[in-house]
């Protein structure tokens, strides 16, 4: 089992990113190497770049994240934790891969329609080809499994298309690539927007009121909960009458996934009262969960030569790891390297 995944280092982290992935993420640690496999981690920065982004964020952001990881419960000496940027392999196996996919494959991409709009000529060509920079990062590691969302299962799929095709048309009856399997917890939660229940939670939304930051103080959160929208009706008694109330299933949905619970349960204790008991309950948890983050957080972003030496340690590890299958992609084609 080798599992491999990657989370941009933009904006700050949010109870979004921590329930639906960075949780996960310490999960697949244990449970790979449980199996005698390994799990990598990476910063997408070079991914960053397909956006507008001011450098010197983008710098703080990676270190930033890196805390965040280490102090959600990934282990350096038990993962492999690094940036792209470290690894030059990423960028030159897209190039390579680049020759495989097809322009009609990644006009169908949505997130790429999503993301460009109607400016479809005035986006970068990184935003339109990062889907293939996605496969190179999961295809350089013969990744077996990836953990992905709802909105990266297409990506996904494109990596397998970009494998199957090059392994058909380069390799001589050889794989040269792992084609990965998804992982899709079946627990993972889409938490949503405090301020508006039909968004997702986002690190890119203008209203930091709008999520949970990790690294929120106690009074900062119970503040959001408190200001986070609602409706004037108490709650149900059962999960169908969540129904049409998308800001109160959105709360419950957060209080049952920290404490680690059904929604069923959480309406069984707050089933007939208002928001006005629920919330400072929902406050309380989450200020009682995010506390060791918050507090391992503040104590690992202060060191950034122990954050740059995490990432520079993972980088060696990653390149190691990817360098076979570089040199095979590069056989495979025909290409004649010293």
């Amino acid at each position: 089992m080798r599992i491999v995944s990657g989370i941009q280092p933009t904006g700050k982290p949010h109870l979004g990113n921590y329930l639906g992935a960075i949780r996960n993420y310490v999960r697949f640690q244990d449970e790979a190497e449980a199996a005698g496999g390994q799990s990598l981690y990476f910063l997408a920065d070079l991914h960053a770049l397909s956006q507008p982004h001011n450098p010197a964020e983008l710098t703080a952001a990676t270190r930033e994240m890196v805390a965040t990881l280490v102090a959600c419960g990934l282990d350096p000496e038990r993962c492999i934790l690094f940036n792209q940027a470290q690894v030059p392999q990423h960028a030159e196996l897209q190039w390579l891969l680049n020759g495989t996919a097809r322009m009609g494959w990644l006009n169908r991409m949505t997130q790429w329609k999503d993301k460009a709009g109607k400016d479809r000529e005035g986006q970068s060509v990184a935003l339109f080809t990062y889907p293939v920079l996605q496969a190179a990062d999961v295809l350089l590691y013969q990744a077996t499994h990836v953990p992905v969302g709802d909105d990266q299962k297409q990506h996904l799929e494109l990596a397998r298309d970009i494998a199957q095709k090059f392994n058909f048309d380069f390799g001589n009856g050889t794989d040269i690539f792992t084609l990965p399997d998804p992982i899709i917890p079946p627990d993972t939660a889409r938490i949503l927007s405090l301020r508006d229940g039909s968004a997702k939670m986002s690190k890119s939304d203008t209203s930091d009121m709008s999520r949970i930051n990790l690294i929120d103080d106690a009074d900062t959160i119970m503040q959001k909960v408190k200001k986070a929208k609602s409706d004037p009706e108490p709650l149900p008694s059962d999960p169908g009458g969540l129904e049409g109330r998308p800001e109160a299933r959105n709360l419950v949905g957060i209080y049952a996934a920290m404490a680690g619970t059904s929604v069923a349960d959480v309406l069984r204790d707050f089933g007939g009262h208002g928001f006005g008991k629920f919330k400072p309950a929902l406050g309380e948890l989450l200020v009682e969960k995010l506390a060791p983050i918050n507090a391992r957080f503040v104590e690992l972003v202060r060191d950034t030569e122990a954050l740059d030496a995490i990432l520079a340690k993972g980088a060696l590890k990653a390149r190691d790891l990817a360098r076979p299958t570089l040199a095979a992609a590069y056989a495979a084609l025909g290409l004649v390297r010293g």
